[in-house]
């Protein structure tokens, strides 16, 4: 640390006096960047906040007291009366500034301190030491300049320690962790490495986060990640000043690294942890590399699944993996080219926390992911979290992942259609075949071949669409038909022998009855499906 008011107080040598002493500790320990002296009534253009200012008072008039000291022949300065109000306008100016203290000589031009001097340095709380006319200004910047230069030195020894003991730490087997480490051990605070999705990356004996600010550290690595720049920033969370330092480069981030109780760090630090960051980032990379290869055997794994080639796939899935996810289990879908950033390394953490329970692969268009009920609820926050969309099959096994990926992909269709984050391929098979297709929107085909109905009904005021109805209401029972409409079964057919010919259609076979069966059922009017 730099010197203080204390420790030049302290130095035998200097004989400095502190004049205002009930100022407080806090005040006396503040540290000094460097001492300046001048005369002028308003140096602080020249000044910097954090320095000491000596003067001898050639500013100020002089009293009666000081008035015999300062004549030396002709050469002393006439008596002058000098108001409080230009010594506290004189302290303000150097207060505000954020000078740490004045150091005022005496016997030299003034005999004494002024006492306008000395109140207003005690009014406004700025520290003010009487130098004696033995002690030349140069000494006292001559030995605060030994301490800066002592500091700077020991900073430069320190930061050569802490480079070295990084690089130990990177040869290590755990390179990583054992970086991280070192680094919390060298700036005596906790450190948090975060990935590429803002998931905690959990390091063995590595301090934790604070539980009280684990939530918001963690939105606000997110945050960070999510504007896909490089940036560092230092935060104030629950109180506690942290630094925030994205890992990787532009649009290609691969994580953050966070440093708890943290001030703005100086040049060393600053270097320590910009080795840390170009370590890690280099770590990352390297694991980034890993993954691209681990998908593509995914991709290849996933493939022999489809093919039914299921003893192989399990085989290799085990060697690499632990196992494929147990039967039964659901397939869900998204569209490989709507992804966020992130949600590959994302999906790569949930595979690995729960090793051999969760299975993903990109396969054309889609990524797949593979999931028992159990873990299916994770799999899909994930996704959501990242905006995915998604679409999940009803349960099935690894012999009948084909089906349902077929499923997954209808039911991600809907889910676009409609606008959910996700749609299950249970609630369009709960209509059977027909609640199939209407989820398809075949009401839009069912209006397009009843409309040559619709129009002669409204020309010529007939009812041959209500005809229609009504005689597959009744299973297309000629006399049960008639009865309930009130006419004769001979009336009855010759509508429906009409409606068929307007729509081009023979109605006494199965395939064209069907075709006229399904379009009723999917006509719409403004209050939604019309049905029997």
């Amino acid at each position: 640390m730099p010197p203080s008011l204390n420790v030049l107080l302290r130095s035998r040598s200097l004989k400095l006096r502190l004049v205002v002493p009930d100022l407080g500790a806090p005040l006396l320990e503040q540290p000094i960047s460097w001492v300046h002296s001048s005369d002028l009534e308003d140096p602080t253009p020249f000044l910097d906040a954090g320095q000491l200012l000596l003067t001898d008072g050639t500013q100020f008039p002089l009293d009666p007291e000081g008035a015999t000291v300062a004549q030396a022949g002709d050469g002393g300065r006439p008596l002058a009366a000098h108001h409080g109000r230009g010594y506290e306008e004189y302290v303000r100016r150097l207060v505000d500034h954020g000078i740490v203290g004045l150091g005022f000589a005496t016997q030299v031009i003034h005999g004494a301190l002024p006492p306008g001097l000395e109140a207003a340095c005690r009014s406004q709380g700025l520290p003010l030491l009487e130098v004696p006319d033995r002690t030349p200004f140069i000494a006292i910047i001559r030995l605060v300049a030994d301490y800066i230069a002592r500091e700077e030195h020991a900073r430069a020894e320190w930061s050569l320690q802490a480079q070295r003991a990084i690089s130990r730490a990177a040869l290590r087997p755990d390179g990583l962790t054992s970086i991280l480490g070192e680094l919390e051990r060298q700036l005596h605070s906790w450190v948090a490495l975060y990935d590429a999705a803002g998931n905690y990356v959990r390091m063995p004996r590595n301090r934790p986060v604070p539980s009280g600010i684990t939530a918001e550290v963690t939105a606000r690595v997110r945050t960070a990640l999510e504007l896909g720049t490089r940036s560092a920033s230092h935060l104030d969370v629950g109180g506690q000043p942290v630094t925030l330092q994205t890992l990787g480069r532009k649009g290609n981030l691969r994580g953050a690294l966070v440093l708890g109780a943290m001030e703005p760090l100086d040049p060393a630090r600053a270097d320590i942890v910009n080795s840390v960051i170009g370590l890690a980032s280099l770590a990352l990379e390297q694991a980034r590399t890993l993954d691209t290869a681990r998908r593509h055997l995914r991709a290849g794994v996933f493939e022999q699944l489809l093919a039914g080639s299921t003893d192989v796939a399990t085989r290799t899935a085990r060697q690499v993996w632990g196992q494929l996810p147990r039967e039964p289990l659901l397939v869900t879908a998204s569209r490989q080219e709507n992804q966020a950033p992130n949600l590959l390394e994302a999906l790569e953490l949930l595979a690995d926390d729960y090793r051999g329970a969760v299975f993903y692969a990109l396969y054309g268009e889609f990524l797949v992911v593979l999931a028992g009920r159990a873990h299916q609820e994770k799999v899909l926050e994930v996704l959501q979290r990242h905006g995915s969309v998604s679409g999940v099959s009803s349960e099935t096994d690894l012999k009948g992942i084909s089906v349902g990926l077929k499923e997954a992909t209808r039911a991600l269709s809907r889910a676009v259609e409609v606008g959910r984050p996700v749609v299950a391929f249970a609630e369009l098979s709960e209509g059977g075949m027909l609640g199939l297709l209407r989820e398809d929107e075949a009401g839009a085909v069912a209006r397009g071949l009843l409309q040559p109905l619709i129009a002669h009904d409204r020309a010529e005021g007939t009812e041959l669409l209500e005809t229609v109805r009504e005689w597959f209401a009744n299973n297309c029972v000629w006399d049960k038909t008639a009865r309930r409409m009130g006419v004769h079964r001979h009336t009855l057919r010759n509508r429906i022998g009409a409606a068929g010919k307007i729509l081009g259609l023979n109605l006494d076979g199965m395939r064209d009855r069907l075709e006229l069966f399904a379009a009723v059922q999917f006509l719409e009017d403004g209050s939604g499906h019309q049905g029997l």
